[in-house]
């Protein structure tokens, strides 16, 4: 029987105008650089879906079967979240042009850009969801052009038994040391794993201290050379490894990310009711446990609440 998620303990607080009407529940574990947990709070050794933070392990897994990538910037793209920016989307567009295809083989489902720039770019324009500019176009591109690579067939590529999925599965469970409590369906169709937290923070740990050259570091060195093809122009963790030089960072649906900084340590947390708003802060209390600090994370320290569009209160760590 699947160990069950137990769910976390306060880690931030809504203040309004002195007032404190509310708070986010979650679970948050760091470890030291040699992968020991130095700070917890919640349930950090049972399973959660990571969503998106997934991707890394899952872009190891593709370019291990063969996925033919030599310019980092499009392997940043296969580990993205992208926010469907235009240079986001010619990216995506190049990758499926070189193998044949179009939009028609994702099998992402049609959305509307993640970034609110974007979004609001498309609807002004008279726009509508596509495929492309789903923010997992590039994760999917990147499956399409490794079953070509391997000879697997493109048909259900993203169901579980297929042989890409099974290869995924292969380099999550070995980057987090524990074998998938559970398989669901992410919000692009393909699988998600369960993992715990504990598990995934020490996957980002081991991405970071990749021996030069290896498929590992090859793709955290492509993410953090380029952020903006990660995320966004303003997204969350492309912000975080701007403003902190070495840091790897990847944000996941329903309040996740996990972040790692060689010979520093790693982080990975989830807000249970998947509060973006709360995510930042805690983060931010994490890694000045581990003694990391810059411009970036005193932004982030609290998010700002408004009243009248002035400010009148904040989201705050309480761990």
């Amino acid at each position: 029987m699947t160990k069950t998620y137990e769910g976390g303990a306060p880690l931030a607080e809504v203040v309004r105008s002195g007032f404190v009407e509310g708070a986010h529940r979650g679970s948050v574990v760091v470890l030291d650089a040699t992968g020991v947990a130095v700070a917890s709070a919640g349930d950090v050794t049972s399973p959660i879906f990571p969503r998106s933070a997934s991707k890394p392990m899952q872009a190891i897994g593709m370019l291990r079967a063969g996925l033919p990538l030599t310019d980092p910037a499009d392997v940043a793209l296969v580990s993205a979240s992208h926010a469907g920016e235009d240079f986001h989307l010619a990216r995506v567009d190049a990758l499926l042009q070189r193998a044949g295809l179009d939009a028609s083989a994702l099998h992402c489902p049609p959305d509307l850009p993640v970034g609110v720039a974007a979004r609001e770019a498309v609807l002004r324009a008279g726009g509508g969801p596509t495929r492309v500019q789903m923010n997992c176009s590039g994760k999917h591109s990147g499956m399409l052009l490794t079953c070509e690579a391997a000879g697997w067939p493109l048909e259900g590529y993203w169901r579980p038994e297929h042989p890409l999925q099974q290869r995924l599965r292969s380099a999550i469970e070995e980057f987090t040391g524990e074998q998938a409590a559970a398989v669901g369906v992410d919000g692009c169709g393909a699988p998600v794993l369960a993992v715990s937290l504990t598990g995934l923070a020490g996957a980002f740990l081991r991405l970071v201290d990749a021996e030069p050259g290896t498929v590992p570091r090859t793709v955290s060195d492509a993410m953090r050379a380029y952020p903006e093809i990660v995320g966004g122009t303003q997204a969350d963790d492309t912000r975080l490894m701007r403003g902190v030089p070495g840091l790897l960072a990847k944000v996941g649906a329903e309040g996740v990310i996990a972040v790692a900084l060689p010979g520093v340590g790693a982080v990975a947390l989830k807000i249970d009711d998947g509060a973006d708003r709360a995510r930042m802060p805690v983060l931010v209390s994490a890694l000045r446990r581990l003694g990391v600090d810059a411009p970036v994370l005193t932004e982030y320290a609290e998010v700002p609440l408004f009243g009248g569009g002035v400010p009148v209160g904040a989201v705050r760590p309480l761990w």
